[in-house]
């Protein structure tokens, strides 16, 4: 199947197979960012909503739609940015959640809920609360850097934001 004999679900199939470069074992649509596609004949039009302005992976991601879209035979791909329309962690799926726990990363509080004294990050490893915030920022701006009490492990939280 190419160009404009592909479907508007065979889009997001092939969306659902780029891993978000920051966390592996998401995809861009695990991530919920994508927010329209539209296909006109040969041209395919895709709308993303990053998770935050400043993302440095925002121009990364952008090629690497454009990069599998235009293998299905699109003659034309754009990936537009909406700032407008705020991305937030309360858009993960339950299962997305279980897939950063699953993968080391404990996921986000909901987003307005600040990790607290009284209610500290679970620790993905072994579920202990005894946990401490150790750097608001981990290895990439959306994560923060944790350690567990319990199984000694360093590990990090996706931001809520």
């Amino acid at each position: 199947m190419v160009g404009p004999h592909i479907t508007e679900e065979e889009v997001w199939d092939v969306l659902r197979t780029i891993a978000d470069p920051e966390i592996p074992v998401l995809s861009l649509v695990d991530m919920n960012i994508i927010r329209v596609i539209d296909i006109d004949g040969d041209e395919v039009h895709v709308e993303i909503t990053p998770t935050f302005v400043g993302c440095p992976a925002l121009d990364h991601i952008s090629e690497l739609i454009q990069a599998k879209l235009l293998e299905k035979g699109f003659k034309a791909v754009t990936v537009r940015k909406n700032f407008a329309a705020p991305w937030t962690t309360d858009m993960l799926s339950e299962a997305t959640r279980n897939k950063l726990k699953d993968f080391g990363i404990a996921p986000p509080a909901p987003a307005g809920m600040t990790v607290s004294v009284e209610l500290p990050t679970l620790c993905p490893f072994c579920d202990s609360r005894d946990t401490k915030r150790e750097s608001s920022f981990g290895s990439t701006l959306c994560k923060q850097l944790h350690y567990c009490n319990s199984c000694r492990q360093s590990f990090e939280q996706f931001r809520s934001l």
